[in-house]
């Protein structure tokens, strides 16, 4: 018997209760949110990035558009949706300038957007080369 077996019984009738209650509410909420939404966002401020993060729990997808906040709010943005899109196993993908496309871990994104700067460099790469 180990030490976390001493603390914790396996028969603990209080630990079986919470554990029934943790399942039941898992199973619940997956059974509201059957119907998957792609949110679009244009946040203004970082306090608004909660919310972003509150619609990825949900399993929904959300475009987010920071064009409307300053540079560094961006990055801030960007920096707490990366730690929540790892905490939920979820991607970000860049579509454009300031434009971000988040998924949670039950979407799948085929392809992807080649930026005009992607190409950009890679010509000038080319160039350099002379092929």
């Amino acid at each position: 018997m180990g030490i976390f077996e001493k603390i914790f019984p396996k028969d603990d009738p209080e630990i079986a209760d919470i554990e029934d209650e943790s399942y039941e509410e898992e199973a619940s909420v997956s059974k509201k949110s059957s119907t998957n939404k792609m949110v679009l966002v244009e946040p203004r401020a970082y306090s608004e990035s909660q919310q972003i993060a509150d619609h990825l729990k949900k399993r929904n997808s959300v475009v987010v558009n920071l064009k409307r906040v300053t540079n560094d709010q961006a990055r801030r943005i960007i920096d707490f949706l990366s730690g929540a899109l790892y905490a939920i196993g979820g991607d970000i993908q860049k579509l454009g300038n300031g434009i971000y496309l988040c998924t949670p871990k039950n979407v799948d994104v085929e392809g992807r957007i080649s930026d005009e700067e992607e190409k950009k460099n890679k010509a000038k790469i080319e160039d350099e080369i002379d092929f």
